[in-house]
């Protein structure tokens, strides 16, 4: 018996967005907690295409690779 297709999904990901990801956790695990805007100035996302930092980040957060704190920060889990 085959196995079922994957669920279909709305959101496609690409490799570029994974090394995005891969970006914002490693430097919250190494500059610990930042706001939204500080990790953004530490990973350069400025030169980044439009939208793709907010779009790493919500997958991120998505996915379990990084959490937000009671003040609005972002956090490696």
């Amino acid at each position: 018996m085959p196995m079922p297709p994957p669920k279909a999904s709305t959101e496609r990901r690409d490799r570029q967005v994974f090394h995005e990801m891969g970006q914002i956790l490693r430097a919250l695990e190494t500059e610990g907690p930042q706001p939204p805007q500080r990790l953004a100035e530490l990973i350069g996302a400025r030169f980044w295409e439009h939208d793709r930092y907010e779009r790493a980040v919500a997958l991120a957060v998505a996915d379990g690779l990084v959490t937000r704190t009671a003040d609005g920060r972002l956090a490696a889990p």
